[in-house]
């Protein structure tokens, strides 16, 4: 049996003890790819220097998607975060509907999206989508929950992401389709992902209830995984989760569950 599909690993949440740049070199020893949050956290050329293959960072600062400042803000601290990801070589920036404070929470919540900030989120992404292809990157919209993790966060759900980015119809927006908080969200898991098989430019998991590796609770990942391969994805799938105990057993649990 063979991985069927790269997968990376957000270093954010494993391996803690370590400082970052050793993280990412752990990793990369046990064959994953990296991810990171806000890089401006991080000593950036010590990561650069891990030799580490990079599959994706946070591609903003501050900001939202759909008022005026916000969107300013936003496209503002995205063209800052490119040529991080260039010195990287990351080639996916990931971003929300709005920006989240240290605790997921969103800085300026929201009760829900009318028209016009529906109109003013689709622009945003679609000047995103400007600097991502002059860049050469493509900037991904993740969904959330709001019942659990982030709630007061607009564009939350996966249908609303996937609408948002369907509207946009260009290769410098796609989805980054989280699995763990579309459980919590919607369920519905391989079809979802079917519908959105197009637009998909990485896939994240965990299981539920917990964030801890799959394996830990309801999600039937290997099934998930047999279904992905089966109506022909072949991207990333990245492992954001919280180790339910030890570490290198988690990241063995993720590589099983996705090796058909």
């Amino acid at each position: 049996m063979n991985a069927a599909f790269p997968l990376a690993v957000c270093a954010e949440l494993v391996f803690t003890d370590l400082p970052m740049p050793e993280r990412a070199i752990r990793l990369a020893e046990l064959g994953f790819a990296v991810e990171i949050w806000d890089w401006s956290r991080h000593d950036v050329a010590a990561l650069a220097r891990s030799g580490a293959q990079f599959s994706s960072m946070t591609g903003y600062l501050r900001g939202a998607l759909a008022d005026d400042a916000g969107a300013d803000e936003l496209l503002t601290t995205a063209a800052q975060s490119i040529p991080v990801a260039l010195e990287l070589g990351c080639p996916r920036l990931n971003l929300h509907g709005t920006g989240l404070d240290a605790k997921g929470l969103p800085v300026v919540p929201s009760a829900g999206a009318d028209g016009p900030m529906w109109l003013k989120a689709r622009d945003t992404l679609d000047r995103l989508a400007d600097l991502g292809e002059r860049a050469g990157v493509t900037f991904m919209l993740e969904n959330l929950n709001t019942a659990v993790d982030h709630p007061g966060v607009p564009f939350a759900r996966a249908e609303d992401c996937l609408a948002l980015v369907a509207s946009v119809g260009r290769p410098g927006i796609k989805l980054n389709l989280d699995l763990y908080h579309a459980q919590i969200g919607e369920g519905n898991l391989i079809e979802l992902c079917r519908q959105a098989l197009p637009h998909i430019a990485e896939i994240q998991v965990a299981d539920v209830p917990g964030r801890h590796e799959p394996g830990t609770g309801e999600i039937a990942y290997p099934r998930v995984a047999r279904a992905l391969h089966a109506m022909g994805y072949r991207g990333t799938i990245g492992l954001e989760a919280l180790p339910e105990g030890d570490h290198l057993l988690a990241l063995q649990r993720f590589r099983d569950a996705f090796t058909l």
